[in-house]
């Protein structure tokens, strides 16, 4: 269990300096260069989220469950990860409506996914690593869009085109993920 949080306050973390210091983060970047921040920032991230595979799978092996899942939040926990998938996709696709509206699809998506995945999950791991991603998630919703207020950025475009390509994406790589990569990955069917 020390490596998941270990690793939970490793990779969060460092995806948690433009939360809390994000001048102090500009400041490095400018002094250091952008290319170096984002080295030792990729550095970092890596070895936290090596550190929360490694701890998961070994908290996995003995669980603490700490309360009795409801039926059917398994069902729910996957549509609402094709949500997660779908806004996921939405920081990427061009020109789609999602992205204009919402500003910052893919933190909206870990919330969706972290949710889902305490919905459906009851252990003390469960709770340490998808517990910390949606308070991240939040915090840092919070924090982008206090940032866009301060200084807003551009109008983003957006075209039926474009969103229809992000939802026909985040759907096929949900469909992927729920029908294949989960097993593969993890070695559990969230279906």
């Amino acid at each position: 269990m020390l490596e998941l949080v270990l690793g939970l306050l490793i990779f969060l973390g460092v995806h948690s300096v433009r939360i809390v210091a994000n001048d102090w983060r500009s400041a490095q970047m400018q002094q250091r260069g952008e290319a170096a921040w984002k080295l030792g920032y990729t550095a970092l991230s890596l070895l936290g989220f090596g550190l929360i595979v490694w701890g998961f799978g070994q908290a996995r092996q003995n669980p603490q469950i700490l309360w009795t899942t409801p039926k059917g939040m398994n069902h729910l926990a996957a549509l609402l990860t094709l949500v997660a998938f779908v806004l996921l996709a939405a920081a990427y696709v061009p020109r789609n409506a999602i992205k204009a509206r919402l500003r910052h699809p893919m933190v909206l998506g870990v919330k969706v996914w972290a949710l889902a995945h305490l919905l459906a999950n009851n252990s003390l791991a469960d709770l340490l690593l998808f517990g910390s991603f949606l308070i991240w998630a939040v915090l840092s919703f919070r924090a982008a869009r206090q940032r866009d207020r301060l200084n807003p950025p551009a109008a983003l475009t957006a075209s039926a085109s474009g969103t229809a390509l992000t939802v026909l994406i985040g759907a096929a790589a949900w469909a992927g993920f729920a029908f294949w990569g989960h097993v593969a990955l993890i070695g559990v069917s969230p279906l």
